[in-house]
C-alpha cells in the first residue's frame, strides 16, 4: 500500500514540479495541506461548545454528563500529544498525521450517528486521538520543511487556521444547529477530512527519524489511568447516581488509583532510559513556572468558558446561532493582539505580555460574576472582545520564556509540554468547575425555594395574579389555574438559581486566573534571554 501511495504521488511530482522538496513553492504547498487538518481539528473543537445545549435537550442529560464531550476530547488530546512524536519518528511523519487527519474525520461521522450521550464521548474520543497527532505532528512537519528564517512566517501563517476557527467554529456551528440539525457539526468535517488526506498524499513526502527510541508503554499507561481515574472522582463526585457523594466506594476508589497510577508514572518517568515525558526538564525554574502558568490558565479559563453557551441559550433565549456570533470577534482580537504581543516580549521579555494578557482575562471573566436572566449586549460582548486581547498576549510569550534556556535538542518536547499542561488544566477545569455549577444550582434552589414561602402576603399575591393570567389564557378550573401558576413560579426560581450558579462558577474562576498572574511575577527572564527563544514555533490556540 505504501508503494502504491508513492507511486501516486511520483506522478503528480513528474506532472507538477512545485512538489518537488527543492522547489521554492513546495513548503507553501505544505503550508497549505497541514492547515487543512489544523482547522478541521480546532473549528470542532469550537463547535462543539455551542452545541451543549442542544446535547442536554436531545440526550435528556444534566450539565455533568454533558460536560464530558469536552472533558473526553481534551483529556485524550492531552495524552497524545507526548506519544505524537515517537509514533511520528517511528511511522514517518507523513503517515502519522494522515492517521490524525483520518480518524478524526472518522471520529466526525461516527459522532454524527450517536444514538445517546455515551457513544457522542466514546466517539470524540476517537476524535481526539485523530487531534493530538494532528496538531504537534503537523508544526513539526512545516518546521522541517521551512528554513530557519522563514520558520516564523510560515507558522504565523499556520496559527490563522487555528484564530479563523476560534472565530468560525461557534458562528458555523449555531447556523447548522438552527437551520439542519445538531448532527451537521461533525458532518461538515467528513469533505474537509477528505480533503486534507488526499492533499497530504499528493504533497507530503515521507520522513522518518533515524534515532527511534522505544515507546514508554508503562508510563503511557500510568498516566492515562492517573488522569482518567482522578477526572471521573472529581467530575463524578456530586453525580445524581452518586447517592453517597464523595465517600463512595467508587469516589474513594478512583482517587486511590490515581495516586498509585501518579506514584507509578514518576517511578518509571524517572528511571527508565528513555521516558514518555523528560521530566528532568522541569529543574528549568522559568520553565515550571510556565507550566504552573498555564495549567492554571486552563484550569480557570477553560472550565468556565464553556458554561457561556448554556447561560444564552439556556437563560437568555438565545439560539445557537446568535450564541455563536457572541465569540466571532475573539479570533480575530487574539489576531490583532499577537503581534502587538511579540513587540512587546522582544523589548521587554514574555513576562510583561503574559502579565498582561492574563490580567485582562481575569477582568473578563470578573465582568460574567453579575449576570442576570436581562443581562444586555454589551454585558455580554465587552468581556468577549477584553478575552480576545488577553488570549493574544498570552500563548506565544510565554513558550519564549519557558524554553529560553532549553536545550535545542530538547525544545520540541519542552513546547509540547506547555500544550499538555494547557490541556490537562482545562480538563481538570471543566470537570471541577461543571461539578460546582451542579452543587450552585441545588443550594440556590433551595434557598430561593424557603425564601418564596406559601405563607407570606408577598407569594400569595404574585400566585393569586398568576393564577388568573393562566385561567384567561388557557381556561381551566381554579385549582388548575393554581398548579400553573405553581409551575410558573417553580420555573422562575430554577431559572434565577442557575443564573445564579454561573455567576459563582465566574468567580470562581476569576479568582484561579488571578491566581495564574502570582507566578509569573516571579520568573526570571530577561529581554536576551527572552530573544534566545524567540524562534520557538508558536503554540496551538485551541
Amino acid at each position: 500500500m505504501m508503494q502504491n501511495t508513492l507511486s501516486v504521488r511520483d506522478r503528480f511530482v513528474a506532472r507538477m514540479p512545485q512538489l518537488r522538496p527543492g522547489n521554492p513553492a513546495y513548503p507553501w504547498l505544505v503550508l497549505g495541506a497541514t492547515s487543512i487538518g489544523t482547522f478541521m481539528a480546532v473549528l470542532d473543537s469550537t463547535i462543539v461548545n455551542i452545541a451543549l445545549a442542544k446535547f442536554q435537550v436531545v440526550f435528556g442529560v444534566s450539565t455533568d454528563s454533558v460536560q464530558w464531550v469536552i472533558t473526553a476530547y481534551m483529556l485524550i488530546f492531552a495524552i497524545l500529544l507526548p506519544v505524537s512524536g515517537w509514533l511520528a519518528d517511528h511511522f514517518g511523519y507523513k503517515t502519522v498525521f494522515l492517521a490524525g487527519v483520518a480518524l478524526f474525520t472518522a471520529g466526525s461521522f461516527l459522532c454524527s450517528v450517536s444514538w445517546n450521550i455515551t457513544t457522542l464521548i466514546f466517539f470524540r474520543v476517537v476524535q481526539g486521538v485523530g487531534g493530538g497527532l494532528i496538531q504537534p505532528v503537523g508544526m513539526a512537519i512545516i518546521t522541517r520543511e521551512f528554513p530557519p528564517e522563514k520558520r516564523g512566517v510560515a507558522l504565523g501563517f499556520w496559527a490563522i487556521s487555528s484564530s479563523a476557527s476560534i472565530s468560525l467554529g461557534p458562528t458555523i456551528g449555531g447556523w447548522l444547529i438552527d437551520n439542519f440539525s445538531w448532527h451537521t457539526i461533525f458532518d461538515v468535517n467528513v469533505p474537509i477530512g477528505i480533503l486534507g488526506v488526499l492533499a497530504g498524499l499528493v504533497i507530503f513526502r515521507e520522513h522518518r527519524s533515524e534515532d527511534s527510541r522505544p515507546l514508554d508503554i508503562y508510563g503511557l499507561a500510568s498516566l492515562s489511568l492517573f488522569l482518567t481515574s482522578l477526572l471521573l472522582a472529581l467530575s463524578d463526585g456530586n453525580a445524581s447516581w452518586n447517592t453517597d457523594g464523595w465517600t463512595s466506594a467508587f469516589i474513594l476508589g478512583c482517587f486511590a488509583i490515581s495516586a498509585v497510577s501518579l506514584a507509578i508514572f514518576f517511578i518509571f518517568e524517572l528511571t527508565i532510559e528513555h521516558p514518555m515525558i523528560d521530566l528532568s526538564l522541569f529543574r528549568n525554574y522559568d520553565f515550571s513556572l510556565s507550566n504552573i502558568v498555564m495549567f492554571i490558565f486552563g484550569l480557570g479559563m477553560f472550565g468556565s468558558i464553556f458554561l457561556q453557551p448554556l447561560y444564552l441559550q439556556n437563560a437568555l433565549g438565545y439560539t445557537p446561532l446568535q450564541a455563536g456570533l457572541v465569540t466571532l470577534p475573539m479570533g480575530l482580537l487574539v489576531a490583532v493582539s499577537a503581534p502587538l504581543a511579540g513587540v512587546l516580549t522582544d523589548k521587554f521579555g514574555g513576562k510583561v505580555p503574559v502579565a498582561v494578557g492574563l490580567i485582562l482575562m481575569s477582568f473578563s471573566l470578573y465582568q460574567y460574576t453579575s449576570l442576570s436572566l436581562f443581562s444586555g449586549s454589551a454585558q455580554i460582548l465587552i468581556p468577549v472582545f477584553i478575552r480576545g486581547l488577553g488570549m493574544g498576549f498570552i500563548f506565544s510569550p510565554i513558550t519564549v520564556v519557558a524554553i529560553s534556556e532549553i536545550p535545542g535538542k530538547k525544545m520540541a518536547q519542552a513546547s509540547g509540554l506547555i500544550n499538555v499542561l494547557r490541556q490537562i488544566g482545562g480538563s481538570f477545569g471543566v470537570a471541577i468547575l461543571s461539578t460546582l455549577f451542579t452543587r450552585r444550582i441545588s443550594f440556590h434552589v433551595d434557598a430561593f425555594g424557603q425564601s418564596a414561602s406559601s405563607y407570606s402576603s408577598s407569594f400569595k399575591h404574585i400566585l393569586s395574579n398568576l393564577s388568573y393570567f393562566a385561567m384567561n389564557a388557557t381556561g381551566g378550573t381554579s385549582g388548575a389555574a393554581m398548579s400553573k401558576g405553581q409551575a410558573m413560579i417553580l420555573t422562575d426560581i430554577q431559572k434565577q438559581a442557575f443564573v445564579a450558579a454561573i455567576d459563582d462558577v465566574f468567580r470562581v474562576a476569576t479568582i484561579v486566573l488571578a491566581l495564574s498572574v502570582l507566578p509569573v511575577l516571579f520568573l526570571r527572564t530577561t529581554r536576551k534571554r527572552a530573544e534566545a527563544g524567540a524562534r520557538v514555533p508558536r503554540p496551538q490556540i485551541d
